[in-house]
């Protein structure tokens, strides 16, 4: 750095206010002359789209959070496949959300083959520098909105992941994936989010997407699972026998990752963030859904120490978790108390649920039907608690159609793949370790190796 050339510089800056003062003039006079502000009309624009980016990529997190929850929680063997899934699955979900469920969820008027794989498929995003054209500068762009909405067909394809790990062959699952993220989810997003019937004729509130999002995850995952069947060895002699995961390290480090997340999930659900009133409402929802998901991880470590005596961590986890998707269909109208409790009754929904379920002969191995099926519905209902405007029926109504809707499609598409690609590994297969048997690499090669 030559300091020869920067000190006379220096000089010059510092008698800037001297000569002000001289003048007896004030800094603002000085700055009217130069007219520096931006355009009214982008200011709006500018800061939504930025937020939408900003919170799309917070989501986007959220896959390496749900890779890294699975990949703790399945057995060493099956960690590589948990990973290529992850990592897989969030690939699929961005063509197919870019190819047809963007516009299957935003229609317009009506579906149709146009509607799917016309406009935006085909022209896509603004051209550059919003060269040529008369873009709506009251909202913010079509590249930001697109991004943030993928990151929410993404994370529905994430939780069906979980479930299904250590016995469901690649491939189906895959294919399952590109239905789902194509057109399942998209579908019953419309009918909220795209101005469908359940928002304009029955008043369903879904913010972010306890319903929309989670549970739709969780039913298209309860319905795998009911066809796919238990792991080897889960339920034998009518005993439950459990199955440790591998690494609940990385199991925190994902948890912490979703919860870090989901402030973009919920704070940019505000959709805006072009006046004071908006950014305010933002700071609340942060803030809501951080007690929330606290409220969800102590109420789980709680009960747990009473029920067993000891404190389990993966329920703790699951617990912080459940905080969070039950406060994600409203994290905006309740006080920080309110929304401490709705998060603390999903915590208690998963400790009890999680056993219900073994009772059941359902296995899931991550826990993502009692975190984000059963507490999507919780905070589905939770709703009226907080908002006036939400009727216990709307809520109800729009909780069961959308239930039955993804529950029945889901599993004729599981059928359909179990009967023309098999769905499950062999048993020897299941023995091994998905690692070696389809991918033929292993995650610990050293640990299997001694």
């Amino acid at each position: 750095m030559d300091f020869k050339k920067i000190l006379p510089l220096a000089a010059v800056v510092a008698t800037v206010p001297l000569a002000l003062y001289a003048q007896d003039t004030t800094v603002a006079e000085v700055a009217a002359e130069v007219d520096m502000t931006p355009p009214n009309e982008d200011i709006g624009y500018i800061f939504t789209t930025f937020m939408f980016l900003v919170a799309g990529f917070l989501v986007m997190w959220m896959a390496a959070g749900f890779s890294m929850l699975e990949a703790g929680l399945v057995r060493s063997k099956n960690v590589t496949m948990q990973s290529l899934k992850n990592v897989s699955l969030f690939a699929f979900a961005a063509i197919m959300y870019y190819l047809v469920g963007y516009n299957l969820m935003y229609p317009g008027d009506a579906w149709t083959i146009q509607g799917m794989l016309g406009a935006f498929a085909l022209t896509g995003l603004e051209p550059v520098g919003l060269a040529d054209t008369a873009t709506d500068l009251t909202y913010a762009s079509v590249g930001s909105d697109f991004f943030f909405q993928l990151m929410f067909c993404a994370t529905t394809a994430s939780i069906v992941s979980g479930t299904l790990a250590e016995r469901i062959k690649l491939w189906p699952f895959l294919i399952f994936t590109i239905v789902l993220t194509g057109f399942i989810y998209p579908i019953q997003a419309s009918w909220k989010w795209g101005g469908g019937f359940l928002d304009a004729d029955y008043g369903f509130l879904d913010f972010a997407g306890s319903t929309v999002v989670h549970s739709v995850g969780g039913w298209a995952a309860l319905a795998g699972a009911l066809i796919l069947g238990p792991r080897l060895g889960k339920y034998k002699d009518g005993k439950i026998n459990p199955m440790p995961g591998s690494n609940l390290t990385l199991a925190t480090l994902g948890t912490f990752i979703l919860w870090l997340g989901w402030f973009g999930f919920n704070g940019g659900s505000q959709l805006y963030m072009d006046t004071a009133a908006n950014v305010a409402d933002i700071s609340r929802i942060f803030s809501n859904t951080n007690t929330a998901a606290a409220g969800g991880a102590i109420a789980a470590l709680i009960l747990t120490q009473i029920l067993y005596k000891k404190p389990d961590l993966t329920m703790v986890l699951n617990g912080a978790l459940a905080g969070l998707v039950s406060i994600t269909a409203e994290p905006l109208t309740p006080t920080l108390g309110a929304a401490t409790l709705i998060g603390a009754f999903g915590g208690v929904l998963v400790v009890l649920t999680v056993p219900l379920l073994d009772k059941l002969k359902i296995d899931d191995v991550v826990g993502a039907i009692p975190v984000h099926l059963v507490c999507g519905i919780w905070g589905t209902l939770a709703v009226v608690i907080t908002n006036p405007d939400a009727t216990l029926f709307g809520q109800v109504f729009s909780i069961v159609v959308v239930g039955v809707f993804v529950f029945v499609i889901s599993a004729v598409v599981w059928l359909i793949l179990k009967a023309t690609m098999g769905l499950r590994v062999s048993e020897e297969d299941e023995i091994m370790g998905l690692d070696k048997a389809e991918l033929g690499m292993e995650a610990y090669p050293e640990f299997y190796r001694g």
